[in-house]
């Protein structure tokens, strides 16, 4: 995968934009994940945490959502699908 952590991150936010997910990035002491709130789902993210850890982090989130009927850039893809086995 030759694309920058930086793009991948742009690529991740517009999909949970896209989902109407909520991208939360923080400080503190948590790795993150998902949660719903008044009906709302949100990821949040641990922006004290290295890039690489948050992508992982969106990746876990995503690959358990069903993504069949929704376009994804295939770089996008392929990183979701294979970071886990990592």
């Amino acid at each position: 995968m030759s694309m920058k952590p930086e793009k991948l991150m742009e690529l991740f936010e517009e999909l949970a934009e896209k989902m109407d997910i909520k991208l939360v990035q923080e400080k503190g002491t948590f790795n993150g994940g998902t949660c719903i709130c008044n009906e709302q789902h949100y990821i949040v993210l641990n922006k004290s945490k290295p890039i690489e850890q948050r992508l992982k982090v969106l990746a876990g989130v995503f690959h358990e959502r069903d993504l069949s009927d929704t376009y994804l850039v295939p770089v996008l893809r392929t990183y979701i699908e294979n970071v886990l086995e990592i």
